[in-house]
């Protein structure tokens, strides 16, 4: 029996979709001019780096992860370290394999055998589970299934997925290999891998500049609560492929943003947007002026937090503050 995902292409799918292609559209004729594609890329690469660590848990900030890419000594427990080591690992490895046109068992042992090297809780890292395992309340196919069912999933992946926008075919690769679950630890961030090598081989992310992994990241219970809706839905993927796309869209709305101040800001040092940095920046753009007030309340963070995110974007000279001292204002330069 072979896999066929189930799914309707809904109105509001659609319109994501659709969205998804214009902006990506407009980032590859930006891109294809600039020559500091690769200073965007190492960004991108620390952000799926962190994201997709943090998201099991791996308690790294976004900074101290670049520091780990940097070679940098850092007082933290050897495995954190080498989660994120490991992953970094990852995505250079399937940066170098962009071309391939079929994956296999063995190219997807060999992934997990690179995220999950020396920092396995249980199982051995590049071999399919021997064991029963439980996700929360999921528990997925015993182990006497799960080649054959990666066999099924592999070929669909294969034969059939090239039908579909690679915008759909890479959440579907997401969901399936985590239904499958087919490993004994390291599930979720190499299927969160396998997702990105999909949109890498169908040319989709051409200049490995996307990171989706934040999106996923930033709001985890909603994440987990996608995953498990399909479960509830008999295994229907259309509100999976919703989140998906919906997850896609910003993460493209982010990378046009980065994009917009890489350029702009060319001639004089760089500064790398944390998220909740682009957050108050659209904010800004969307509504002219806020109050630090505003700023905190809209992010739901505390006082010193807006603070934290205002003084970099001040000295970068991304924003600026207007008005008296008792009731100033910060709007866009």
């Amino acid at each position: 029996m072979s896999y066929r995902p189930r799914f309707t292409i809904t109105p509001p799918l659609l319109a994501r979709v659709e969205a998804v292609a214009a902006l990506r559209e407009r980032i590859q004729g930006a891109a294809v001019q600039v020559a500091w594609i690769p200073a965007l890329q190492k960004d991108t690469r620390a952000r799926n780096a962190h994201s997709s660590t943090a998201i099991e848990g791996n308690p790294l900030t976004l900074e101290q992860v670049r520091a780990v890419e940097d070679g940098k000594t850092l007082p933290v427990p050897t495995r954190i370290r080498r989660e994120v080591v490991n992953y970094f690992a990852a995505l250079r490895h399937i940066e170098k394999l962009v071309a391939k046109k079929r994956i296999t068992h063995e190219d997807v042992l060999r992934l997990h055998g690179i995220i999950a090297g020396e920092v396995m809780d249980q199982g051995e890292a590049g071999r399919y589970r021997s064991m029963r395992v439980r996700v929360g309340t999921y528990v997925p196919p015993p182990p006497e299934e799960v080649s054959g069912l990666m066999f099924e999933f592999l070929e669909w992946w294969n034969k059939d997925s090239p039908v579909l926008s690679p915008v759909l075919s890479s959440a579907i690769v997401h969901y399936r290999f985590e239904a499958i679950h087919p490993f004994a630890d390291g599930n979720g961030r190499t299927g969160r891998a396998l997702a990105l090598w999909e949109l890498y081989r169908r040319g989709f992310d051409s200049h490995h500049i996307f990171s989706v992994d934040e999106f996923y990241w930033e709001d985890r219970p909603r994440y987990y609560a996608a995953l498990q809706a399909v479960r509830q839905q008999g295994d229907d993927l259309t509100s999976w492929l919703e989140y998906c796309t919906e997850g896609l869209q910003q993460t493209l709305e982010r990378v046009w943003q980065r994009i917009q101040q890489f350029s702009a800001s060319r001639s004089r040092a760089q500064l790398v947007l944390r998220p909740r940095q682009e957050q108050l920046l659209q904010l800004l753009r969307t509504r002219g002026s806020l109050s630090p007030r505003e700023i905190w309340d809209g992010l739901r963070i505390s006082k010193q937090g807006a603070m934290d995110l205002i003084r970099p974007l001040l000295k970068a000279r991304l924003i600026k503050r207007v008005g008296t001292l008792k009731n100033g204002r910060y709007v866009l330069r």
